[in-house]
């Protein structure tokens, strides 16, 4: 039995789609049984790393307060993952995001019970309070180890006060948080290269590399029946959405925008004039749909991703990809289709380029099946769940 830990973010985005697809293919592919904790995100909280809005603000102090005690305590209602490790007699317990309120005690609690902890950084909350490394318009790297007072001053939460709740939280219990993992899961060798960088005192022998499954890939390349290209994303500065709506527009291509975040009004407000579609935040099949009928995906991040999502479900949907070269796109994307971040020029070149380009939507599905096929991601899970069980207690 594997049980999943998990803060639900107020916008779905990459992370909430990752643990369901773990969660299915521990049960599909290692046969174990799952069990799915969750957390529910905390109204009038920022908690998921969002900007705050009005409609947060008018919901009141008290969920803000929860989550600042849930970052100052280390977490709240332990015995909750207490219980369902003996309930469920769970062996290995799959954390995810733990802020703000699962915290360091989650998972000393499920230790406690005899189950070994899997500890998976989507992100790099373990340093960075917005977990993304991007703030005022341009990444930063500022805060380093138990150093978060750069993200404090920079007020890069929003707010003063949970500035502070984070930055204090994260000081506090960053080395708590690891001693409780047996193993620890990252998406890819530049998130490793960063968190190191950031000065993470991860235990790097019992760091493993791997990379999200995806559930279907195409037969082939779709790239030649589309007729505009596509961004998903949500809408939020580091995703570099307006780069694509200029690239697009200097291109001559029309381009639909699939997600919604705080920038949703800027961007519209940009893109007036222009031949652009907001779909809003779409799932499943209208997801596919708007993929099938696409010629071309965008990928314009300004921020080091930890892997990159929708590049490569884009390329598993036989799609071609153009993006920045940053982050864990340059792994992904393999040097094609790449431009500077905030680079309109050169993004621009790249959509010209990759219109319709049959043969790098065949080699993008071909990339992308061999890290996110799911026998090669189950094989890697199998190895780190092994190593988490034979890792020694202290």
């Amino acid at each position: 039995m594997v049980l999943f830990l998990h803060s639900r973010y107020r916008t779905t985005g990459g992370e909430e789609r990752v643990v369901e697809d773990l969660a299915w293919l521990v049960r599909e592919h290692l046969h174990e049984p799952v069990r799915l904790l969750t957390r529910a995100p905390i109204e009038g909280s920022t908690a998921d790393g969002s900007t705050a809005d009005g409609s947060t603000a008018r919901a009141g102090g008290r969920g803000r307060r929860r989550a600042a005690a849930g970052l100052l305590y280390g977490g709240l209602a332990p015995a909750e993952v207490a219980n369902a490790v003996r309930e469920s007699q769970a062996q290995v317990v799959h954390a995810h995001n733990l802020l703000p309120t699962l915290g360091w005690r989650a998972l000393a609690a499920a230790r406690a019970e005899g189950a070994r902890v899997v500890l998976h950084l989507h992100q790099y909350r373990l340093v960075c309070a917005t977990g993304v490394c991007f703030t005022k318009g341009q990444e930063c790297t500022r805060c380093h180890g138990r150093n978060t007072l750069p993200g404090v001053w920079r007020n890069c939460r929003g707010s003063r006060a949970e500035a502070l709740a984070y930055g204090a939280g994260l000081a506090l219990w960053q080395r708590r948080t690891l001693e409780q993992a047996d193993a620890v899961v990252v998406p890819s060798e530049f998130a490793r290269a960063r968190l190191r960088a950031l000065g993470a005192p991860l235990p790097w022998e019992r760091v493993h590399v791997l990379a999200p499954p995806l559930r279907t890939f195409a037969s082939a390349s779709r790239a030649g029946s589309g007729g505009y290209a596509l961004v998903v994303a949500r809408l939020a500065p580091e995703k570099g959405v307006e780069v694509a709506i200029d690239a697009c527009r200097q291109a001559g291509v029309p381009l639909v925008i699939a997600g919604d975040g705080p920038e949703f009004e800027t961007l519209r407000a940009r893109a007036g004039g222009g031949e652009v579609r907001f779909a809003g935040h779409v799932e499943g099949e209208r997801l596919a749909e708007l993929r099938r009928g696409a010629a071309l995906a965008l990928v314009p991040s300004r921020s080091g991703e930890t892997f990159g999502m929708a590049a490569a479900e884009a390329m598993a949907a036989g799609v071609p990809v153009a993006g920045s070269e940053v982050g864990a796109l340059s792994e992904l994307l393999g040097g094609e289709g790449a431009a500077p971040p905030g680079d309109v020029a050169g993004l621009a070149k790249a959509v010209t380029l990759r219109w319709g380009d049959e043969r790098a939507g065949e080699r993008g599905l071909e990339r992308v099946r061999a890290l996110c096929a799911p026998a090669a991601v189950a094989e890697g899970l199998a190895r780190v769940y092994s190593a988490a069980q034979g890792t020694a207690r202290p």
